[in-house]
């Protein structure tokens, strides 16, 4: 584990940058995340990454086609949202693991 200090506060991640402590994220880390992966987070992306934290906390597997059914986007939005790898920068954004199904 990496101590590392985003958007002012000292979070813990892992060698990929994922945090480790969900409960260390917030709003201003997401969007100090989302910057880095060259996302300008709007409603909707806000809408995603509460699904997911959601889903995480409820300890359910995370897929792009649970992300697709959830009514909140479609795959095609879910893309066009977090392009190069949706599910993995929308987790990462979200201060979430990497998902299993994520190579």
């Amino acid at each position: 584990m990496i101590e590392k200090k985003i958007a002012g506060y000292n979070v813990l991640c892992n060698e990929q940058g994922y945090l480790t402590e969900p409960d260390q994220w917030n709003k201003e880390i997401g969007l100090e995340l989302a910057a880095e992966e060259g996302i300008n987070i709007t409603d909707k992306h806000w809408e995603v990454l509460e699904y997911l934290r959601n889903q995480h906390k409820q300890e359910v597997a995370i897929t792009i086609r649970k992300v697709g059914k959830s009514g909140i986007v479609d795959i095609k939005e879910f893309y066009q949202l977090f392009p190069d790898g949706p599910l993995k920068k929308a987790s990462k954004i979200a201060g979430i693991p990497k998902p299993v199904s994520c190579i």
